[in-house]
């Protein structure tokens, strides 16, 4: 009887534990955060000249992932100039388990002196 207490018990903490571990990598699954480029910043480019223009941004997790996740990109908000088409394109370029890159992009005669959205990165 005494045995088959202690296996219980032990039984019992091992799965306590297992159930902590899991929660804690549970809260890295998903990371979120918002990211935004204008005019003023160093390398910016989409309110001047024309043709093809890009900037990047650097967003950085705040903890690691386990593994590299999938991101997904919103656009909220965008100051353009009236007097011209509005071309853009965002895109994630570079994804580790640290961070990532978005590379927003314009063409032709647009002039972009803001742009702004959400980020959402997860795992499965």
């Amino acid at each position: 009887m005494k045995k088959l207490s202690v296996l219980f018990a032990i039984l019992f903490f091992v799965s306590f534990a297992l159930t902590v571990s899991a929660q804690e990598k549970g809260s890295k699954l998903i990371q979120s955060g918002s990211w935004s480029a204008s005019k003023g910043q160093s390398g910016y480019t989409l309110d001047s000249n024309s043709g093809d223009r890009s900037v990047t941004v650097e967003i950085n997790f705040e903890k690691p992932f386990d593994t590299k996740p999938k991101v997904f990109l919103s656009v909220s908000q965008m100051d353009a100039d009236k007097n011209f088409n509005h071309r853009y394109s965002v895109e994630v370029l570079s994804v580790s388990r640290d961070g990532f890159t978005i590379k927003i992009r314009t063409w032709a005669d647009s002039k972009i002196t803001g742009i702004s959205g959400y980020w959402l990165a997860y795992n499965e």
